[in-house]
């Protein structure tokens, strides 16, 4: 399996969406209402039927949550490891930090299914889903000042969240809506990572490095390097399937979500090296996904 040919095409999405907004000219405004569309609608479309349509139980289920979260909590454990060692200012800590475990979506829904097909790209989406209230949390907590209610309001309004329960929630129940609304949300998550990559392009910036290099770096190698590792070693220990191991090994190779540069900015943290560490992994992520991927279960 060439595994180089099979990243690739999500990549050269994300160079079209760079080239588009740097060299054609599109308007930035274009990109900004097609990352919310993607995010309110497109997206958590296919998040809902994906989770919906994949065969659960809560006792597998459960042990693919619990790898998650292990995964999720490991990542930022080594993220706020930085504060002794660099004793940044905290809001600079906040903002860079959420670049360590977050994870970008739209490419790991689409990897999954070009590695794995439909069932890889069900299994990614009970990963994602689940740990997307994880990370959340932890990227908003970071951020908070004191006295900051926000957080709640953060995640009651996230749509990821919201999919993610709705269709946890159907399926384990057993609900299963009309089947033109169902026709209907999964045009809605076909057309979700072409423009979710297209939209990750457009955000790519290296503006902001300066002073934070060594900071930026130290996010950097824990989201490709050792986050990795982690889950090779969650693998082992706890029981699951072959396809689960290869899935949480590419969900734990993802760079940083370009979300997280709209969270720092909106509360009031470091958005510009946000931006700038997003875009370095992006770019880092087309040598080490492939890497990784060698030594997933076959």
């Amino acid at each position: 399996m060439n595994l180089i040919a099979l990243v690739l095409p999500d990549f050269l999405l994300i160079g079209l969406g760079y080239l588009l907004l740097h060299g054609l000219q599109y308007p930035s405004k274009f990109f900004a209402n097609a990352e919310r569309l993607v995010y309110y609608f497109l997206f958590p479309s296919l998040l809902f039927v994906s989770i919906l349509r994949t065969p659960l139980s809560l006792g597998e289920a459960s042990t693919l949550i619990i790898a998650t979260l292990v995964v999720c909590v490991a990542g930022m454990a080594l993220a706020w490891l930085a504060a002794p060692i660099f004793k940044p200012e905290r809001m600079v800590q906040g903002s860079l930090a959420q670049c360590a475990y977050r994870f970008n979506t739209y490419m790991g829904l689409s990897l999954a299914l070009s590695l794995a097909g439909p069932q890889g790209q069900s299994i990614m989406a009970v990963i994602v889903g689940f740990a997307v209230p994880a990370v959340n949390v932890a990227a908003v907590a970071g951020l908070a000042r004191e006295r900051d209610h926000r957080l709640l309001l953060e995640l009651l309004r996230n749509p990821f969240i919201l999919a993610t329960i709705a269709g946890f929630s159907c399926n384990v129940l057993e609900l299963q809506p009309p089947s033109f609304i169902l026709d209907t949300l999964q045009r809605l998550g076909a057309a979700a990572i072409v423009m979710g990559l297209i939209c990750v392009g457009a955000s790519l910036s290296m503006q902001g490095l300066g002073t934070r290099a060594p900071l930026i770096a130290w996010m950097i190698a824990v989201r490709l390097l050792a986050m990795p590792l982690v889950a090779l070693a969650v693998g082992q220990f706890l029981p699951l399937t072959a396809l689960e191991q290869h899935m949480l090994l590419l969900f734990s190779a993802l760079p940083t979500a370009s979300a997280s540069y709209i969270l720092a900015s909106r509360m009031g943290g470091d958005g510009r090296s946000v931006a700038a560490t997003t875009s370095i992994a992006t770019i880092l992520s087309a040598v080490t996904i492939p890497l990784w991927l060698q030594f997933a279960p076959s």
